[in-house]
């Protein structure tokens, strides 16, 4: 997602202010004060490199509570280990970070570790010793990981790996999965930051979904207890932002180890993390990531039937796409040997969810598309850099895929420039 400081100070919109406003009402949940509470400091950033994370919750994991366990090793031989708490009858098994670029239930996930750990009285945390047993697995896929992108070493779609298992980190989830055999599972994503939920709706900081376990999306009781349970962690995280959680599509794959899982017989629930302005490192994501996990164990220690309602699930907005991270829009193009038109600007972050470059995808009318943020250029001219235009010659047209390096300007005065990195003053 863009840094929120692309947008000139003078044009901020106000939707953007008022979605960063908590409601006062889930400023006092008490999962909030626990997440503060037990946060992995010495984790800060959305790059984690599996050192780093291994390193930080160490000293939680001299704790006679846990269990830890090498379950395998990824392609270059990086270790991929379990965290087990608990010792109840029902079992759950949680995975993050399949795709290396998408770290924010990793980071929550470390901070839960630190909670688990923890000898002091808490009749929640006895209470999920009591009924549960929890398998986490940070990390599947720490070769991506080190490397912050969606794949593994080899270049494969981990998630993408469930019905051929030719790659190691895929053998070792599912062999973690046929010993544990859980009752629930968890699929931790972060999805593009992009999406939004409804069309035209604002973006989505997170999409829920109880994946189908056939192609014909048959609600089996499985699925059904998914349905519930979903809808409990909606309802949770719909308090601190209503409006902003969507429904992931449900269209079943073989390759895909979420729709694997609920056909093996696990209760399965994808959680996909967004973007919130402001939070470029998704550190309230983060905290918000504990937020619906701890919901989760809370009300599967409650009852694993999970009673309750569908309704806060099913009437999740659809998970929608938004063409642009950034638009420019109502300026004055002007490239070098050609006449000023006037032509929208938009950019997108190249290389997936992890990725921070802006780049120029469309020039033209682009008024009608939605973008995670907006620039209002009316009555400026764009000059974009050389770096963004055809190389040679003394006609040098404009160059889609070039990395933004632009300057907005009103007569002689400089407005704005924005660069890959966002906006910045003249």
């Amino acid at each position: 997602m863009p840094n929120l400081s692309v947008l000139p100070s003078f044009r901020l919109p106000v939707l953007f202010l008022a979605l960063a406003v908590v409601p006062a009402a889930a400023q006092d949940d008490p999962l909030l004060a626990l997440a503060a509470r037990y946060r992995a400091e010495a984790i800060a950033s959305k790059r984690i490199l599996p050192e780093q994370f291994w390193e930080a919750v160490a000293p939680a994991l001299g704790s006679a509570a846990l269990g830890v366990e090498e379950v395998g090793r990824s392609g270059e031989g990086r270790p991929i280990r379990t965290v087990t708490f608990g010792r109840g009858p029902t079992r759950l098994l949680l995975w993050s970070q399949m795709h290396g670029d998408e770290s924010s239930a990793t980071m929550a996930l470390a901070d839960i570790i630190r909670w688990l750990a923890d000898s002091a009285p808490d009749p929640r945390r006895d209470r999920i010793a009591e009924r549960l047993t929890v398998v986490l697995l940070p990390m599947l896929n720490p070769d991506g990981a080190a490397r912050f992108r969606r794949e593994n070493a080899w270049g494969i779609d981990v998630n993408r790996d469930a019905r051929r298992q030719v790659t190691p980190e895929a053998r070792a989830l599912k062999a973690v999965r046929d010993r544990v055999e859980p009752h629930f599972a968890f699929n931790l994503h972060d999805q593009n930051g992009r999406s939004r939920a409804g069309r035209g709706g604002p973006p989505a900081a997170f999409a829920l979904l109880a994946p189908a376990a056939d192609s014909a999306r048959t609600w089996t009781p499985t699925r059904q207890r998914a349905r519930r349970l979903a809808a409990a962690m909606a309802t949770a995280l719909g308090r601190h932002l209503p409006g902003r959680i969507a429904k992931y599509d449900d269209t079943w794959s073989a390759r895909a180890f979420g729709d694997a899982m609920q056909a093996w017989g696990a209760s399965t629930v994808l959680l996909e993390t967004g973007a919130l302005a402001g939070d470029p490192e998704k550190q309230r994501l983060r905290t918000l990531n504990v937020v619906a996990l701890l919901t989760a164990l809370e009300a599967i220690a409650a009852d694993p039937a999970v009673p309750g309602p569908t309704a806060p699930y099913d009437g999740l907005p659809g998970n929608a796409s938004t063409p642009y991270d950034l638009l420019v829009v109502g300026g004055t193009l002007q490239v070098p040997g050609l006449a000023p038109v006037q032509a929208d600007l938009g950019f997108v972050h190249g290389g997936g969810v992890g990725a921070t470059g802006l780049l120029l995808e469309d020039v033209g009318d682009l008024r009608d598309f939605a973008a995670v943020d907006t620039v209002d250029a009316s009555g400026l001219v764009l000059i974009p850099s050389p770096v963004m235009l055809e190389a040679g010659g003394a006609r040098r047209g404009i160059r889609l895929g070039a990395p933004a390096q632009l300057e907005a300007r009103r007569g002689a005065e400089t407005a704005f420039t924005i660069s890959p990195s966002g906006r910045d003053r003249p």
